[in-house]
C-alpha cells in the first residue's frame, strides 16, 4: 500500500537523486501523487490505477504505473511539453492460484531497464539495456 508520501529515496531521477512527491489525490481505484515543490503551470505526477474487467476464471487485472512530467519547451520554451512514461500490468487473475509469474514478469521488465548483463546494480541513468532502447528508440 502506498505511504502518503514519497520521500525517502523511493523515486529517484536519472541521477540517482531522491525526488519527493506528497499525495494529491485519490478516487475509486486511482491514486495520485505529486511532486514536492511543484510549479503550477509546470505539474509532475505519479499515478497508479487498477481496473478489472471480465468474472470467475475470465477475470483479468490491468494496473498502470504512470510518470508525467510537464517542462518549458527545450528549443521553444514558450511552449510546455509533457514527457511520459508507464508500466502496465495486464494479469489474468481468474486464472491465477499465486503471483508469482505476475511478480517474475514485473522483475523481468525492471531487470532490462535498470541493469545490462550480469550486473546486480540498479541504474537509474537510462542505461540499463531497455531504457536505453525506450529512450533512444534503439533495439
Amino acid at each position: 500500500m502506498y505511504p502518503l508520501t514519497l520521500n525517502t529515496n523511493e523515486v529517484k531521477n536519472a541521477a540517482g537523486l531522491e525526488v519527493e512527491f506528497q499525495r494529491h489525490g485519490s478516487s475509486g481505484r486511482q491514486l495520485e501523487f505529486a511532486q514536492l515543490p511543484e510549479a503550477p503551470a509546470l505539474p509532475h505526477r505519479i499515478r497508479i490505477s487498477h481496473q478489472e474487467v471480465g468474472t470467475g476464471l475470465a477475470m483479468r487485472r490491468r494496473s498502470r504505473l504512470r510518470v508525467d512530467k510537464t517542462i518549458p519547451g527545450q528549443l521553444d520554451a514558450s511552449k510546455t511539453v509533457t514527457v511520459s512514461a508507464y508500466t502496465v500490468v495486464d494479469a489474468p487473475i481468474g486464472q491465477l492460484a499465486a503471483i508469482t509469474e505476475v511478480t517474475n514478469v514485473v522483475a523481468e521488465l525492471v531487470s532490462q531497464l535498470a541493469s545490462k548483463g550480469a550486473s546486480t546494480t540498479i541504474l537509474y541513468d537510462g542505461t540499463g539495456y531497455g531504457a536505453e532502447a525506450l529512450i533512444n528508440g534503439s533495439l
